[in-house]
């Protein structure tokens, strides 16, 4: 893999990529970095004649700390659309994400439909069906990182013990109870190590879901005209059966596979956790493929 790095939307962007062919742009999540998330799809996206790019986002080194310190998920998706420019895509760029990186591949290909042929989710489903878990008692429960990132405390305890924190939910929450995470963690100490990096991955949660906000209609109103609405593109949607952060029943799978555009799917990948590429890469990069190819 080459590493690479150019400025969109204002920002100095840094990445990962291999591959020729059309754009498929790889966005990923907290904690975590492109390189890691995409580690195993990265290959399979180049031997499948696709230029795959993973950047880390805005914050998470090596990309640059924003001058304004807005992590606003209008400025990632800003970026997102920003970085198709930079890189050179056409209609025929793919989208990639997971997460962070989920909610910001929902935003980008509504708000510029035009750039991407094909979008893959994993995750984080639709605006309408995360708003409305995230608000109910097992969402709350689950999603409770959210709530604890408000505090001022949570940038002195991710920081202490060399993110200990950070590792311990990573194996212990986030993903499966077969799954060694150590190489994921590594990554986001590595991305994160820094406090202004770190602070700035806390800040996804505080300036997108501040608690002086969260709820208002001018919130509500700002999170729909990004996300609200599910992509025209032809849509993969995975979500890993042990994810204990979202949790989805077979119902509520098929309640967002049926709320997608025409030759879109949803699907469970067995035995995953809420990091689906890294946790089951065999089965996740034969969906994902399978998928995109038959659009070649």
């Amino acid at each position: 893999m080459k590493h690479g790095h150019v400025v969109a939307n204002g920002i100095d962007i840094s990445y990962v990529e291999e591959g020729e062919g059309p754009l498929a742009l790889l966005l990923h999540g907290f904690p975590e970095s492109g390189e890691s998330t995409y580690r195993h799809l990265i290959p399979a996206l180049a031997a499948a004649g696709y230029r795959a790019v993973a950047p880390n986002i805005r914050g998470f080194a090596p990309s640059a700390l924003p001058a304004d310190g807005s992590m606003r998920l209008a400025d990632l998706v800003a970026d997102t659309n920003a970085l198709h420019e930079e890189l050179g895509g056409d209609g025929n760029a793919v989208l990639v994400g997971h997460d962070w990186g989920a909610a910001t591949a929902w935003g980008a290909a509504h708000t510029e439909p035009g750039r991407w042929s094909r979008v893959v989710v994993s995750d984080v489903p639709p605006l309408a069906f995360f708003g409305e878990y995230a608000s109910t008692y097992e969402g709350i429960e689950r999603l409770n990182h959210f709530w604890f990132f408000q505090m001022a405390m949570a940038d002195e305890v991710l920081a202490a013990n060399g993110m200990a924190w950070v590792r311990q939910v990573m194996q212990d929450k986030w993903t499966a109870d077969d799954y060694d995470a150590t190489e994921d963690f590594e990554a986001a100490r590595k991305a994160l190590g820094e406090p202004a990096r770190l602070r700035a991955a806390i800040d996804l949660y505080r300036m997108n879901f501040a608690p002086q906000e969260m709820g208002t209609p001018e919130w509500a109103a700002r999170h729909a005209e990004l996300w609200g609405e599910v992509p025209t593109q032809p849509t993969l949607y995975l979500h890993g059966t042990e994810d204990r952060s979202v949790v989805l029943d077979a119902e509520g799978l098929a309640a967002i596979g049926a709320s997608l555009s025409a030759g879109s799917e949803a699907a469970f990948v067995e035995g995953a956790g809420h990091i689906v590429p890294a946790e089951k890469p065999v089965e996740y990069n034969e969906r994902v493929l399978r998928f995109l190819g038959a659009k070649h």
